[in-house]
């Protein structure tokens, strides 16, 4: 990854501009030029990353700059993309469409962006009680509704296990986690109630909706949302990888289709931005009005300013003194990104058919909006000021962090430990944030400008924290309509959790091991335990309980990396290992009980220091495992992910 970012960010930084150059160095942003600068780079990049294939657009004023189609739809066949109808998966760019469709009927007087979404579903809202405060649009459209993260049925390759969305908002029903309006908290639940809100109150089926009140009036006939797709567009499907190298994927079945199923062409994406954008000028538009296209642009959420936020729908990305309103989005196979210079009417819309060799798609992806945003509206990056008591704000926040979207009812909770940050300051009181990297695949260094507020090195994206007595929460401008980073208590740091579990699961698997050959070793010298029957007796038990608690251990280990390599995985077809899990997992808490009984016996008996010591530790590895497995949802009554 660093290798192909390094070579990314040489390529673009011979043909793009930079945030640091003159405004007056900016070249015209005209079709030739943005074509050449594509042309430029684009193919190598993409070819060093080993990806497949992918469409970049460029709208200006209302009309097309660039439509440029790069690779292979299919790379086996070597068909062409063809940015003129070759659909790719939009991802999470689906969920604008979404937003828009909700706001034309909040334009109608249909829908109250403030109002309690309860009046518009024929089901209870999950935890409607929690926090004593009603779950809004405006909480749905900028992912503060509180919900948790939930997995099952976000992805299927199967049409006869993907649920319609009806189906699938009534048998989602994550726990709320937050109270709604306060921590931004991605959601692709949020969007599948949305969805379901607009179906209800237009009274017509969702797809229908789309197709005829915002595709239709556009012109975007190679546009849908519908799964599995049309007969009269599957041809026109590229294909998705991991790697152009590897064979194709298959099609991905979103569940929370409005958050995400969207297959669309570069051409018709120019159409969509281009509406977008006439309706907030105040021109003529399909789309919306200019009142309501207005509002769906202001910025209606920040977590910690002065770091970028949310507006409805949009995550704010302003860049060198320039309104940016964008969306990025992921399927396992597909990523792409949409941004909006609002006050400039330039947007630019960019999907690619392949993750890449070691996710090389992030870096270029980023690279080709930054580079585009440096080059044609630059503006001088200000030195770094001195803040007063530079570091002393470092030293405060220091600490563990984990991202405020998780799952804190589902074994998906393990998530959350293993990615905790750690943030501290170096000498000079510079802080680096795990997973803020630059192009070269290093850490962004971040200089204190203000109290508790911090620019990068090399670039105008800030860092800030809120602190009400004691840190509340950070938020960075690369994510802060998506997620902040939370304080994590001690108690539930993986600081000293990760190491007990691993040198747990350590004397469990070497117990294991160790057993069968200590007893072919007697049987061979002749030498039996000295114990008493009903010692020999638990001693075998505890050592039954530690087999269990390894399988109990690396049955997750190997069932989440198998759902972690493919979200489909989680359709369903894993609930009888998922259940055979938590059942071990409450005959090795049951069985804790005899490792400390064995545990006892061994410093009662006398059997020798190393005896005694070993035994006493296995006791205690089993019940680190136990504590572990319910805290962290590994063991629990109900199924639930």
């Amino acid at each position: 990854m660093r290798l192909f970012a390094a070579t990314t960010a040489l390529v673009l930084a011979t043909f793009g501009g930079n945030a640091g150059a003159a405004a007056a160095a900016a070249p015209e942003l005209t079709s030739a030029d943005v074509n050449a600068w594509l042309d430029g780079f684009v193919p190598y990049a993409m070819g060093t990353g080993d990806i497949a294939g992918g469409v970049i657009t460029v709208v200006k004023d209302g009309q097309v700059l660039a439509n440029k189609g790069y690779g292979y739809a299919d790379v086996a066949a070597k068909k062409p993309v063809d940015p003129e109808r070759t659909l790719f998966r939009a991802g999470s760019v689906a969920k604008l469409v979404t937003h828009t469709a909700a706001m034309q009927l909040i334009e109608q007087g249909k829908l109250d962006l403030d109002g309690d979404i309860a009046q518009y579903l024929d089901f209870p809202v999950p935890d409607a009680a929690a926090y004593g405060k009603p779950v809004t649009l405006h909480n749905l459209m900028t992912h503060t509704g509180g919900f948790e993260e939930l997995v099952r049925g976000l992805m299927a390759s199967d049409p006869k296990v993907h649920m319609p969305l009806e189906t699938y908002v009534k048998a989602t029903t994550p726990t709320r986690i937050f109270p709604p309006g306060e921590v931004p908290s991605y959601c692709n639940y949020c969007l599948a109630l949305e969805g379901y809100i607009v179906q209800r109150v237009s009274g017509e089926n969702f797809d229908d909706y789309l197709d005829k009140h915002i595709f239709a009036p556009l012109g975007m006939s190679n546009s849908t949302f519908r799964q599995p797709l049309p007969e009269q567009l599957k041809e026109q499907m590229s294909n998705g990888y991991r790697t152009a190298s590897q064979p194709p994927g298959y099609f991905e079945l979103v569940g929370p289709a409005p958050a995400g199923s969207l297959s669309t062409t570069g051409a018709d994406m120019a159409r969509f931005m281009i509406a977008e954008m006439r309706a907030y000028s105040g021109a003529e538009s399909t789309l919306l009005g200019h009142e309501a296209a207005q509002r769906m642009q202001t910025t209606m959420f920040r977590p910690v300013p002065p770091t970028l936020g949310m507006a409805v729908g949009f995550f704010e990305r302003d860049r060198n003194g320039h309104r940016v309103r964008e969306h990025g989005g992921d399927t396992q196979f597909f990523h792409s990104k949409l941004a909006l210079f609002m006050d400039d009417n330039v947007g630019i819309f960019l999907s690619f058919n392949s993750t890449g060799k070691e996710g090389a798609v992030g870096a270029l992806r980023e690279a080709i909006f930054a580079q585009f945003a440096d080059r044609y509206f630059p503006a001088p990056l200000a030195s770094l000021p001195e803040a007063s008591k530079a570091g002393e704000s470092g030293q405060i926040v220091a600490g563990r962090y984990a991202a405020s979207r998780r799952a804190e009812t589902t074994f998906f909770k393990l998530f959350s430990l293993l990615g905790q940050a750690n943030i501290a300051p170096n000498d000079q009181g510079i802080l680096t944030v795990p997973g803020l990297n630059e192009l070269n695949g290093k850490p962004k260094e971040w200089h204190e400008v203000a109290p508790f507020v911090w620019r990068e090195s090399h670039g105008p994206e800030q860092v800030a924290v809120k602190v009400e007595g004691d840190v509340k929460m950070l938020s960075a401008d690369e994510v802060g309509g998506i997620l902040v980073l939370l304080p994590v208590p001690w108690q539930q740091s993986g600081a000293w959790i990760l190491p007990v579990v691993g040198i747990a699961s350590v004397i469990l698997a070497l117990t294991v091991l160790a057993w069968p050959i200590a007893a072919w070793r007697r049987r061979r010298r002749g030498t039996p335990l000295a114990l008493s029957p009903r010692e020999l007796q638990i001693y075998r038990l505890a050592r039954v309980v530690a087999l269990v608690d390894v399988l109990f251990l690396v049955g997750w280990m190997g069932i989440v990396s198998a759902g972690s390599a493919d979200l489909a995985a989680y359709d369903g077809r894993l609930d009888t290992w998922f259940h055979v899990l938590h059942l071990l997992g409450f005959v090795g808490a049951a069985g804790a009980l005899v490792a400390i009984w064995n545990g006892w016996l061994a410093i009662a008996g006398k059997r020798g220091w190393k005896a005694t010591a070993w035994n006493v530790g296995l006791a205690a590895s089993c019940v680190a495992v136990s504590w572990f497995g319910f805290a962290f949802n590994l063991i629990r009554l109900k199924l639930q992910y």
